[in-house]
């Protein structure tokens, strides 16, 4: 019976994550076609200070789609391991991506739909892998689990480095090295997703029948979680405000996922019942999900198609053959290199701009 109850908690949080992809990725597209309709009427758009976009219905449904994917998110948590609900996150950015190509018409290129692909894949696997079963039910497991010697060593030594990071380097190479605001949010995300799993737990219990209000550290996960995710938000807009979104995206979620794998290897132990399959399975999966990721975001301003690709690897057909029996295919080869080679010098690619949603050939 107990399998069975942590398969069926499986099953839920793994459709609450999915849920929330979805509802996040949605709420970019309603937010931005609210905006670029404010945009069309003349109104004064948010990047130069207007608050127009707060009377427009399309935005206020984003920001809704928005909070219940949180929520969703949140409660994923509660359900399934922090292995499984964490990754699948990426979902919600090639649910963007795909939308954005209908209803944005914003061009997504041949590396953009492999990168979507693989995502698809790399997730699929790791939902394969993933351990099914939890081994914290509740709160007062949770704080024994908190005050393991491996996991205190984990949480001192993140607290140090951010702390490094945010008085030593921050100041002196933020504005110049993209990891430098990027690896505090990572590190502080570590223990952002432990508390919101520790307060998952909770509001489990709570709805269960159980008194958790009283429990202290209820309340120490909950203002430990309003400390980190305060932290996150101040220096991910950092990154974002200085550095290109598309390398910041990517970066952040294979830094972010990566310290929260490693978090809960350490804190709930999930890897300590998985198989060796299954973990080699799992890790595949998430390198899968980062090289669709990478494919996504770094060539998403690059018109490359599979006419294009055509052209690349044209073989032109001529008669006859080389001397001493050799094939023709180095010939050919060189021909239709130069002739590419003539192409990219008098006809370059062409660059697809995302900005402001529209598409344009420069």
């Amino acid at each position: 019976m107990g399998q069975d109850r942590g398969r069926y908690d499986f099953y839920i949080g793994l459709v609450l994550a999915i849920s929330s992809s979805i509802f996040i990725g949605g709420s970019f597209i309603l937010k931005k076609k609210g905006l670029l309709r404010l945009a069309r009427k003349g109104s004064m758009r948010a990047g130069q200070g207007g608050h127009a976009y707060l009377k427009e219905w399309l935005w206020w449904a984003g920001l809704l789609s928005m909070g219940a994917g949180e929520a969703a998110n949140f409660a994923a948590y509660a359900f399934a391991p922090a292995t499984l609900v964490t990754p699948l996150g990426a979902l919600s950015v090639l649910v963007s991506a795909i939308l954005s190509s209908y209803f944005l018409t914003e061009r997504l290129n041949l590396h953009g739909k492999l990168g979507c692909l693989l995502s698809i894949l790399g997730s699929t696997t790791m939902v394969i892998h993933a351990p099914k079963e939890e081994e914290i039910s509740s709160l007062e497991v949770m704080s024994k689990k908190l005050v393991d010697p491996g996991f205190m060593f984990f949480a001192t030594c993140v607290i140090i480095v951010a702390l490094i990071f945010i008085f030593v380097v921050g100041p002196k190479h933020g504005q110049t090295n993209i990891m430098v605001y990027i690896t505090i949010c990572s590190v502080i995300g570590a223990l952002s997703v432990s508390c919101v799993k520790g307060l998952g737990i909770g509001i489990k219990e709570a709805i269960g029948g159980q008194s958790v209000v009283s429990n202290p550290l209820f309340w120490v996960l909950l203002l430990s979680l309003v400390a980190c995710v305060s932290t996150q938000i101040n220096y991910l807009n950092k990154a974002l405000d200085i550095f290109n979104t598309s390398l910041v995206t990517p970066i952040y979620y294979v830094f972010f996922t990566t310290s929260v794998l490693s978090c809960s290897a350490i804190l709930f132990k999930e890897w300590e019942h998985m198989g060796t399959d299954d973990i080699i399975g799992t890790l595949s999966g998430f390198v899968t999900i980062i090289v669709g990721i990478f494919l996504l975001h770094a060539f998403k301003d690059v018109n490359v198609s599979l006419a294009t690709l055509a052209v690349s690897v044209r073989k032109e057909e001529k008669p006859g053959s080389a001397p001493n029996g050799h094939s023709s295919y180095e010939l050919l080869h060189n021909d239709a290199t130069g002739d590419l080679e003539d192409r990219e010098m008098g006809l370059p690619f062409d660059s697809i701009s995302r900005r402001n949603g529209s598409t344009a050939s420069t």
